[in-house]
Formats: C-alpha cells, structure tokens, sequence
C-alpha cells in the first residue's frame, strides 16, 4: 500500500493575520491540500488557531471541506497548536490517540496509532516546535521523539519543526527576522565577528533518535538538490521524519507551494510504500 502523508503550518489558521486582522485564506489552503495528487492519507497542520473554539466550528468546516477525519486537537498552551487529519477508506479508524504531556509544549502535540495491515501499529504526530530558543525545542523534541514511540517502532513526525535540519544548505540570513536569527544560529560574542553558525541540534536530537529525515534520505539517494527546496523564506523548517525501520519505504518527497498567498509556509508532502517496510523482529 502506498500512503501519502501531507503537512501544512496554516498561518493563524489561514483566518487572520499576526495582528488578528481578518485575512481568511482557508479556501486557498483547501485549493492547496487537494492539489496534492494522491489524496493525502494523513494531513498534520499547525497553528490551527481558534480550532478549539466556537464548537469546533472551523475543525468541522476543514472536516467537510478536505472530506477527511480528525483526531480530537491536543491541548497547547499556547492556544495555535496542531491538528492530525486521515482519510478513513485508507487508513482505517485509529486504534490508539495520546496527548499526554502535550500542555508542556508551547504548541502541544498528540500520537496517532493506525492499523495498516502489518505487525506493529503505524505511529503518526503532527509537530511545531517553539520558535522562541533552540533550548526550550531541543527538550521539547526530546519529549516527542519519546512519545512518538509510545505504540510501535514504526513512526511518523512531521510539520513545522522551526529549526535547520541536520544536514543540507546554509539558511538564507537576508530573509531572516533578528528574532530567528537569534533563536536559530548557535549564540557567539555578538564583538567578534564570527560567521553564523546553524544551530541543528533539533535535527542531531530527532537523529539520535532513530529517525531519518525523509527529503535528506533521498536526497542521498539521487543527488537531487530540489528535494532541499526551503518551505518559509530562509530554511528547509517544515520537515518530515521517520523512524529507522521505515527509511527503505520512503517513495518520493516534494513540495507544494501553489497558490503561493495560501500561507507563509510550503506544504510538504511524502509518500511510503509499506510492502517496503523493514519490519522490526
């Protein structure tokens, strides 16, 4: 079986700008989503802004909209966290749905376990880790790299991670705002003038962790340097990751930019083959 996985940072839930102004871009972020041929079976968002509210009027609205399901939204503290959306006639009704802990995180985070016809669970989490210090989101994906093992070997992580990945081009420092400047290089004596350094340690941490990052992996695998096409203005920061035992299955990676107002963010998207998982003894 084929699955599609789809991850989109939203924008204040393409409903408002940073200053709460209206600026409803959810029906260019639908246009965006069904773009993407085949259907995704999973859908992980982020900053789903106001989801919770109103009865969850717009989680509904994106439930009719894209015609798939949803898991119940994880608590965030800070109120713009993640939503994790299947496709039912592919991947079933899920089995297991965690959110323990999510309320530690600034944007909170829940694991979604599937049964796709194999030994072990699939293991899928939509993420977005605090942009504000490279600290406080190294601990935060120690924790969900933790939880993204709660119900099998075989996990998914993907969404807007804010960091550079382990590996792969320099961010691009003339589109960067001071604030990611400061929260995304590795602090130097501001005196010196010592050039910019990445601070990947997120990417290291998810590496260290058995996972693999899916547009790097077959970017190795081809040499194709587009599948290292930055997702916001300087970097690669929206990024999918998967456990070791599901690197072999990783199919195709790319990005979705169309219609470009939808949101600040690319939407990424992976495919994985299952009959190619190397499945753990």
């Amino acid at each position: 079986m084929i699955l599609t996985f789809m991850s989109q940072n939203l924008q204040f839930a393409g409903r408002n700008d940073g200053d709460g102004n209206p600026d409803n871009r959810w029906p260019l972020l639908v246009d965006r989503v069904k773009s993407c041929i085949p259907a995704p079976d999973f859908l992980l968002l982020q900053e789903t802004w106001n989801w919770n509210r109103y009865g969850h009027k717009y989680l509904a609205q994106a439930i009719s909209d894209l015609d798939m399901d949803a898991l119940p939204l994880p608590t965030a503290s800070s109120g713009n966290g993640t939503a994790l959306m299947y496709r039912q006639s592919s991947v079933g009704k899920w089995k297991r749905w965690n959110t323990d802990h999510s309320q530690t995180t600034l944007h909170g985070f829940g694991v979604a376990a599937f049964d796709i016809g194999l030994p072990h669970l699939l293991d899928v989490m939509s993420v977005h880790t605090t942009p504000f210090s490279s600290d406080m989101a190294l601990q935060e994906i120690g924790l969900i790299t933790t939880r993204a093992y709660k119900y099998s070997p075989l996990a998914v992580i993907g969404g807007d991670c804010n960091y550079p990945p382990a590996q792969g081009p320099d961010p691009d420092y003339s589109t960067m705002h001071p604030y990611n400047l400061a929260a995304r290089t590795l602090l130097s004596d501001p005196t010196k003038n010592v050039p910019r350094t990445p601070d990947r340690r997120q990417s290291w941490k998810l590496a260290q962790a058995g996972f693999v990052d899916v547009a790097y992996h077959l970017f190795e695998k081809t040499g194709d340097k587009g599948l290292l096409e930055r997702t916001a203005s300087d970097d690669r920061i929206d990024q999918f990751w998967v456990s070791q035992p599901l690197a072999a299955a990783i199919l195709n990676y790319w990005v979705i930019s169309k219609p470009d107002s939808a949101s600040d963010h690319k939407g990424v998207v992976f495919q994985l083959d299952t009959d190619l998982i190397d499945i753990p003894k």
